[in-house]
């Protein structure tokens, strides 16, 4: 069978998005458009009469929201559900509220000519910024000032759809996301939006596939038209060939299959056929992924990306809220670790910067921005020790490539321990340090790093990237990110094999370790733990108790004599056919 990659380099009728909501589904589409608001600018005479019918908007907007809210809590996880809360506390911000009085009474214009203009400045000046969450709350907010200018206007808004239709949208707001999920929508596509919309987060809570960042979807597709959503990869195909059509249906059929008989594996350890146990952790990007980190029987968090909590909470949280956040995950989890990752900021991530970089990959981000600026850095280390008190806390660097930004955050922490002790707070005083390793400096130097901390954890995303000098993203050069490569390969089993001599744990958290087909190489060159994404944990455990540990072992000693990706990965599936091991490659 052909891989999604070479199904979607020949797809001439693919469109590219971002993944936001992991599935596959096949179906019909409905176009969801929303009635443009005409706005009366017309001066008024009654002022009391234009303040009251303001009034009554607001009251039946915070009914409406409130309604939403208490469908929110019913479908997703109630930290999720907060999102409307926070919408419901804009409604009764009382500065926009009062200027939007004053406004009417001095200029005597239309109240819904003063809320469109009033709450559009707002979104303008989010709209300006770098930073993507901000521009993602803009789109909360249209939501939030078209809801009013309806309600002065008295118009309905339609949200009921057929049932199981796949919806194309220019945007959604959280409360169309909500609402038309009542409808059994079967996945959702928009032109714009990113991972850290709140529509994107409510797709993932309630397990509706989704691809948003798709550009101009709307303009390609028509009502009616038939879609593949591949919420996996990101890419919506057209109006589908009869062969696409059979891929998929495969591929959601093998995804069905792989998931039968998955539970019996949550309560056991990853152990191959002769007794190696593989320690199998989870990647957390949320706090509200806790559960399921639980559920699937991951023997801790190997990596909990806390750039992430920017986009929950939409500000930098103080220290305390930090210490709040970090606690109840550490308590959660207890007595398994907990790594928190310091904030992995800019490259792709989360910009912090105002001016732009003419190389954001290779400019300021990871500890190199960190470590420019210490308050921020300064309150996170603090953060992370004051919760470290259940001493299961581990700390981890992003994007280390010098020993010196190894020995500049050591002095940092050891400023921040002495002022906690001066203020007479507990911490974990011994706290483990480690680094991401995702550089080829890194690498090469992965024993003299290793003397300098306390664990070393490979994040395989960014070291291909480097490795191979290529942006996967692109899709000129796509072909050559390359986990089979060679380099990657003997790369990998150098850090691991210079990590050990001197005695430190390594482990491997990019998505390489949720590769499948990965899983016996990743064994047998000797990592003996691995952190994924909690939904595909369960599949690790079942290939890895169906792998024998010497055999991996000579599986990775031969690829290390390879010379082409194609003789590896040749070389790998032959030894899942050789073994009888049943497998989907990145089904998730």
């Amino acid at each position: 069978m052909r891989s999604f990659k070479k199904i979607y380099k020949e797809a001439e009728n693919k469109i590219a998005g971002i993944a936001a909501a992991p599935g596959i589904v096949i179906g019909k589409t409905y176009l969801f458009t929303k009635e443009k608001l005409e706005i009366n600018d017309s001066p008024i005479t009654d002022i009391d009469e234009a303040k009251r019918n303001f009034e009554e908007a607001l009251k039946k907007s915070k009914k409406e929201l409130d309604k939403v809210f208490a469908i929110a809590k019913e479908k997703m996880e109630e930290t999720r559900a907060a999102i409307f809360e926070a919408q419901v506390m804009i409604l009764d911000d009382p500065v926009l509220l009062k200027n939007i009085e004053s406004r009417i009474e001095k200029e005597c214009k239309q109240p819904e000519y003063i809320v469109n203009d009033e709450i559009s400045k707002y979104q303008e000046l989010m709209k300006k910024s770098n930073e993507s969450y901000m521009k993602d709350r803009a789109n909360d907010i249209e939501d939030i000032k078209n809801r009013i200018i309806r309600n002065l206007q008295k118009k309905r808004w339609q949200s009921k759809i057929s049932e199981g239709m796949i919806v194309v949208s220019d945007t959604l707001t959280p409360a169309d996301t909500i609402l038309l999920s009542r409808s059994n929508v079967q996945g959702f596509v928009t032109d714009h939006g990113g991972l850290t919309s709140h529509a994107a987060i409510i797709s993932r809570s309630l397990n509706i596939p989704a691809v948003v960042g798709a550009h101009n979807a709307t303009t390609k597709i028509k009502e009616g038209d038939t879609i593949i959503v591949d919420g996996f990869h990101g890419y919506i195909l057209l109006n589908p060939s009869e062969e696409q059509i059979i891929f998929f249906k495969e591929k959601k059929q093998r995804h069905v299959d792989l998931q039968k008989g998955l539970e019996e594996y949550k309560e056991k350890k990853a152990l191959t056929k002769d007794g190696k146990e593989i320690k199998l952790l989870a990647n957390v990007d949320v706090s509200g992924e806790i559960d399921m980190v639980i559920t699937c029987g991951a023997k801790g968090i190997g990596l909990y990306r806390t750039e992430q909590i920017l986009d929950e909470v939409g500000e930098y949280p103080s220290e305390d809220e930090q210490v709040r956040i970090y606690s109840n995950l550490s308590s959660r989890i207890y007595p398994e670790p907990l790594t928190i990752r310091a904030y992995d900021i800019g490259g792709d991530k989360f910009r912090f910067l105002d001016f732009q970089e003419p190389n954001p990959f290779l400019g300021m981000r990871g500890i190199r921005l960190l470590l420019n600026n210490p308050v921020l850095f300064k309150t996170q280390i603090r953060a992370v020790l004051r919760a470290s008190q259940n001493k299961n806390i581990m700390f981890m660097l992003p994007m280390v490539s010098t020993i010196n930004e190894i020995h500049q955050s050591k002095g940092i922490i050891e400023q921040c321990k002495k002022e906690l002790r001066s203020e007479k707070m507990e911490y974990d005083k011994n706290l483990k340090l480690g680094i991401m390793v995702e550089v080829p400096s890194a690498a090469v130097m992965a024993r003299e790093f290793a003397r300098e901390v306390d664990f070393l954890s490979i994040g395989s995303n960014d070291l291909i990237q480097y490795m191979m000098a290529v942006d996967r993203g692109n899709d000129l050069v796509s072909d050559l990110y390359q986990e089979f490569s060679p380099v990657v390969v003997r790369t990998i089993s150098h850090i691991v094999a210079e990590a050990k001599k001197e005695h430190k744990p390594v482990s491997l958290c990019g998505e390489m370790a949720a590769d499948t087909l990965a899983l016996p190489l990743l064994l047998g060159l000797g990592l003996d733990s691995l952190s994924m994404s909690p939904a595909t944990i369960l599949y690790a455990k079942r290939i890895i108790s169906s792998i024998e540990f010497k055999k991996a072992k000579d599986l990775a000693e031969e690829c290390l004599s390879y010379t082409h990706e194609v003789e590896i990965v040749d070389r790998v599936e032959r030894f899942f056919k050789d073994n009888s091991i049943f497998r989907t490659r990145n089904i998730l």
